[in-house]
């Protein structure tokens, strides 16, 4: 049996080591990937270009998506304004990366903490520990940085306080939910009926969760159907048409392994707290979409299910302190016993686990991982050879790279300015393995003038309008 002194420094210390060594394996991941040149999408330039944005105090204009867009007519993400000042301190697209493997570290310390609380030292670290290092939280920072990043402590703090029945701190913590993602504002809305039903007896108690049902189902209305639209150069949400047929969500077969791996991750067993649902909203865009990014385990949109999938396995599993666990809508079931506890708690580490050398985090420990590329020199070459402020088209490769000393658009974007230089990278997938054979007679004839060759090595070639390296 475990010592109270045990138990105690076991509280203390293992959920900020754990939030440490997530942060930095995190951090070290996306670290490496700039240091490999590996973009796994524009997002990053995006969201840098965006955090420059509001670094400069300016309303968030990415040339990236087009000219004049507003990237809060593409997502409703008002919250990432408070990360100005990262950009402040550390105008870079690290910076990005290392925040979002902050905040991802940071949301372990609640859940851990409870997890110890409820199920001991031994198995509460065990569960904080599969959840720091779950399929979720890897995939999405091995995609680099997006706006959920935000959302996943938050839901943390919610959760963590309503297994610990702080209702009005955990409505407080899921309020800005509703302005990190549009969709969210439909997991802040079921999270209130959640506490309704919990609480039916408890009139404060309930009218708190009917308050939060109103808060998420409007703002889910409002970013929708009116924001969005307002701010939209195109007058209308951009991704009402990635939805499907409501019958698309049965198929294909990708779609029930990564509901049975998100069932897993809460032990199986968390299917028996109605906390399970909050995973409805954001699996229903999903599986009823069209993008089959939006289907499987990998990519950042599982990272908003980690912390539900935990606390829904808490939530069942009950409280050591007390003996109840809930079961659907009762709170007083009793404990389950300790065999079905510790096999719950070796299927959520097990399904990340059972990844093997997928799991994104495993390349931070293979030292042939931080050799460096033949291509940095060359790359580096590049965004010198690019005279500072100009407007730059780049591929995907040295997009996010580029934002820091130049207002960049995307090279196969529906910009109409017209570039002053293009960086162009002969190897970037965004090509569709087709890279034009002479980058300066593309440019010329993209954009019906002349261009000039002034750097090619490496793949990587910058072409400039005549004069431009010169005059600046």
């Amino acid at each position: 049996m475990t010592s109270p002194g045990h138990g105690a420094t076991t509280r203390r210390w293992v959920p900020p080591l754990l939030a440490l060594l997530g942060t930095l394996a995190y951090g070290l991941l996306g670290t490496q990937q700039l240091r490999l040149l590996i973009a796994q999408s524009w997002d990053l330039g995006i969201f840098t270009q965006l955090l420059r944005a509001y670094g400069e105090l300016r309303a968030p204009i990415v040339p990236i998506k087009g000219d004049e867009v507003n990237l809060l007519g593409d997502h409703f993400h008002p919250l990432l304004a408070l990360l100005a000042p990262v950009w402040w301190i550390w105008p870079d697209p690290a910076a990005l990366l290392w925040t979002q493997a902050l905040l991802l570290g940071i949301s372990a310390i609640p859940l851990t903490r409870v997890a110890i609380d409820r199920l001991g030292p031994w198995l509460g670290s065990i569960a904080g520990a599969a959840y720091v290092f779950s399929f979720g939280l890897q995939s999405a920072a091995a995609v680099q940085f997006h706006e959920i990043a935000l959302a996943v402590p938050l839901l943390a703090f919610a959760l963590t306080a309503l297994l610990r029945d702080q209702v009005r701190a955990a409505a407080l913590w899921a309020a800005p939910l509703v302005l990190v993602k549009e969709d969210l504002g439909l997991t802040v809305a079921l999270l209130g009926g959640i506490i309704a039903l919990r609480y039916r007896s408890d009139i404060p108690r309930r009218r708190l969760g009917l308050g939060l049902v109103a808060w998420g189902v409007v703002w889910f209305v409002l970013a929708t159907f009116v924001i969005l639209p307002a701010l939209n150069t195109g007058g209308q949400y951009d991704y009402t048409d990635n939805l499907g047929s409501p019958l698309a969500v049965l198929w294909p077969l990708q779609k029930w392994v990564t509901a049975g791996m998100l069932l897993l991750a809460a032990g199986l067993i968390g299917a028996r707290s109605p906390l399970i649902w909050l995973m409805a909203p954001t699996l229903a865009w999903r599986f009823t979409g069209t993008v089959e990014f939006y289907w499987d385990w990998y990519w950042h949109y599982n990272a908003v299910l980690m912390p539900i999938a935990l606390a829904a396995l808490l939530d069942a599993l009950g409280d050591r302190r007390d003996g109840r666990a809930a079961a659907w809508l009762r709170t007083d079931a009793p404990r389950p016993p300790r065999a079905v506890r510790v096999i719950a708690l070796v299927l959520a580490a097990g399904v990340t686990l059972a990844l093997g050398p997928r799991m994104p985090v495993a390349d931070v420990v293979r030292p042939d991982r931080w050799e460096p590329t033949w291509r940095a020199a060359p790359a580096a070459g590049a965004l010198a050879a690019v005279p500072d402020g100009t407007v730059l088209a780049v591929d995907i490769t040295l997009m996010a790279q580029a934002v820091s000393d130049h207002d960049v658009q995307w090279v196969h974007g529906p910009n109409q300015r017209r570039p002053d230089c293009l960086l162009l990278d002969h190897y970037a997938f965004s090509w569709g393995g087709k890279p034009p054979s002479s980058p300066v007679q593309w440019a010329s004839e993209r954009w019906g003038t002349p261009y000039e060759t002034v750097y090619s090595e490496g793949g990587f070639a910058v072409v400039c309008l005549p004069g431009v390296t010169w005059e600046s």
